[in-house]
């Protein structure tokens, strides 16, 4: 009981020494341009913003790409499956340098603290091959993550995504009375997954399938996120689709121990000598 009691006073404080950092760091947010104010924006209205790398316009951008089309010809689709459900094959590339440029990016940084609204974090890169599978099951599955209070996944994709390659989908964030206790069922049915995710089937019982948000796109889609505070998945796909995932939190982060597989052994690290254009 005493335990329980102690437990809860220390996260009380915790969540108030959180509001205070975002005040006091409210005043040393970096200044921002009119299309990065229009994704922070977006951010705090939709929990979500989808543009390109051509907008964005960043200068490491053709270095990148050039190193993620290098790796993904590495990737092969695994032969194991678990219940007739493919794996999808990940590459932790934090450490090299084209990738971690870019998740350096100035203007890109300032974006995701204004949207956290504290010092921010770059904990790293996963390059990721998804596989066709028609079961939905894992990251398949609705979910929400749980690294931090509020985070930042920018999500690249490497080819064009149709309905038939998986995109990316979530929930933009409600805010009527109404829309609000229906999230409560939904944060309760997530609760009895151990959250690992719910369906269609069950989500469609509580939020209708008209309120959730499809993101097919072309190659060099990017899409902002914030997937700790909105209901998100990948959906089932008959093609391949190929992704970068660039994940930011708070710094620290509520849950450091959550962000250790974007820089450990976690997932395989492809080696740093990478061919280019010639040279090795």
């Amino acid at each position: 009981m005493l335990e329980t009691i102690q437990s809860k006073i220390s996260g009380l404080k915790s969540e108030l020494n959180y509001r205070l950092a975002l005040v006091k760091h409210a005043r040393n947010l970096p200044a921002l341009l009119g299309r990065e104010r229009l994704i922070v924006d977006a951010l705090k209205r939709d929990g979500a913003y989808i543009t390109s790398l051509a907008e964005l316009e960043l200068p490491s951008t053709t270095q990148l790409l050039y190193a993620a089309n290098s790796h993904l010809s590495s990737i092969v689709s695994p032969r194991d499956s678990h219940a007739d459900y493919k794996l999808p094959q990940i590459y932790t590339v934090t450490d090299l340098p084209e990738f971690f440029a870019w998740g350096i990016e100035k203007k890109l940084q300032n974006i995701i603290e204004n949207y956290i609204g504290l010092p921010i974090a770059f904990h790293g890169v996963h390059l990721r091959k998804d596989f066709p599978n028609e079961q939905q099951l894992q990251t398949l599955l609705w979910h929400k993550d749980a690294e931090d209070r509020r985070m930042i996944k920018v999500i690249i994709y490497l080819n064009d995504v149709t309905d038939k390659h998986g995109p990316f989908e979530y929930v933009p964030k409600r805010y009527s009375l109404l829309e609000r206790l229906t999230d409560y069922r939904v944060d309760y049915e997530l609760l009895q997954t151990n959250y690992l995710g719910i369906n269609d089937e069950k989500l469609s019982k509580i939020i209708p399938k008209s309120a959730w948000k499809s993101c097919p796109g072309k190659a060099g889609t990017v899409i902002f996120v914030d997937p700790r505070n909105i209901l998100h998945h990948g959906t089932v796909r008959t093609q391949e689709r190929s992704t970068l995932f660039f994940t930011y939190t708070a710094n620290p982060p509520k849950r450091p121990e959550l962000c250790r597989q974007y820089k450990d052994d976690t997932f395989t690290k492809p080696s740093k000598k990478l061919i280019v254009e010639g040279r090795v």
